[in-house]
């Protein structure tokens, strides 16, 4: 954006942009200005999405974990997301998914917050339910749902509508296993709390558990969690509430949702304002804007960037802080979103994938300062000043 701008004003007067004028160009918030949000500082505007790896025993985080998360953080991301991690067993997407059901599970994931906090970045957790789409097998043996004598379990939903042909029945929660789901996610969060996560994302999003409350899709239901809007969110911002009132004031509650399922008379983006403007109300912070998950097939136009329309959107109207996320792969589409207040955080999720210091080329490319981690910073201006006398190295 600012490079555009300068060549703007060089083509308009022949000349290039002198640093007063430069700097007076900078927009006042970009992708790399830090963010307050409650008690917690985030260094800059790059998130990294929680993206599952399926490779977790009984839910527990290992090495992989460590080395996956811990190496974005010295790869200069300000905000790490662990993946979508279950706050029962039979919550889960997969057998491989991580968990935060029991104690037990709280220490390898606070050896993760340990370090990633010791590279100076902060990180948070998503908690979820998988809802009618868990219980299948891992990406790379087909995804499949899995029967109870292959290692899956009994799925749940809002009402006994199958995710698509060949998924399981899942079986409608009634009023106390509404209740149980609630008083799991309540505990997850204090678990959290205890493993050091600067802040908690409750995931309602991708046509998991609380997404296929909201969807007309989905919910069938006849009772209070069903039929109208309000009743549709009732359960999502239940849950919220108490979730916001079991943590510290301090500590930011994020909300991913899908602002659209992309299907006629499914869940659509004036429904997701209204959501938006009720999760505020309920203390939650920020809204990480997806789309999708309901159907196993929708029609929808994948585009750079096509997702954040509907962060905009609800940011304008419904005065709450958004996060963009989708095929946003260059840090200045990344700054752009941010510059123009389409969004207050950008989360980067398979381009982090294959450029771990994804965010250190962001700042290099904005001119500011790379913060590599002091070991690879040394070597890293080593060389450069090594090229810059001639030498070799």
């Amino acid at each position: 954006m600012l490079e555009t701008t300068a060549r703007m004003l060089a083509d308009r007067h022949g000349r290039c942009p002198t640093a007063d004028e430069h700097d007076r160009m900078r927009p006042e918030t970009d992708l790399l200005t830090p963010m307050v949000i409650r008690g917690l500082t985030l260094p800059n505007r790059v998130a990294m999405a929680p993206m599952c790896q399926y490779v977790a025993k009984d839910g527990f985080a290992d090495d992989w974990h460590l080395v996956h998360l811990g190496s974005r953080a010295c790869g200069g991301v300000g905000l790490i997301v662990v993946e979508a991690t279950g706050v029962l067993p039979e919550a889960r997407i997969t057998p491989g998914c991580l968990g935060l059901w029991k104690d037990d599970q709280i220490e390898p994931l606070a050896r993760i917050v340990k370090f990633v906090h010791g590279q100076g970045k902060k990180i948070g957790i998503q908690i979820a339910h998988a809802g009618r789409k868990s219980s299948c097998d891992v990406p790379w043996k087909g995804g499949e749902p899995l029967m109870e004598d292959e290692g899956g379990w009994p799925v749940v939903g809002p009402s006994p509508v199958p995710f698509g042909m060949g998924s399981p029945l899942p079986t409608e929660l009634d009023v106390a296993g509404l209740e149980r789901v609630a008083e799991a996610f309540i505990a997850s969060a204090h678990r959290a709390i205890q493993a050091g996560f600067d802040l908690i994302e409750i995931h309602a999003a991708h046509g998991y558990l609380f997404h296929s409350f909201l969807s007309p899709i989905s919910n069938r239901r006849k009772d209070g969690y069903g039929g109208s809007l309000d009743n549709r969110m009732r359960l999502l911002l239940e849950v919220a509430g108490r979730v916001r009132a079991a943590i510290p004031e301090s500590m930011p509650l994020f909300v991913r949702i899908s602002a659209t399922d992309w299907v006629e008379e499914g869940w659509d983006g004036p429904q997701s304002v209204t959501l938006a403007r009720k999760l505020k109300a309920a203390g939650v912070d920020l809204i990480d804007v997806s789309t999708g998950g309901t159907v196993p097939v929708a029609s929808i136009p994948v585009s750079k960037g096509y997702q954040v329309p509907f962060a905009a959107d609800i940011r304008r109207e419904a005065g709450i802080a958004t996060g963009a996320v989708g095929l946003i792969t260059e840090p200045g589409e990344a700054n752009d979103i941010i510059c123009r207040g389409d969004a207050d955080v950008i989360f980067i999720g398979r381009q982090l994938l294959r450029e771990p210091y994804w965010a250190i080329r962001a700042q290099t490319e904005m001119e500011a300062e790379a913060t590599w981690p002091l070991p690879y910073g040394y070597a890293v201006r080593r060389r450069s000043k090594m090229k810059l006398e001639g030498g070799k190295g």
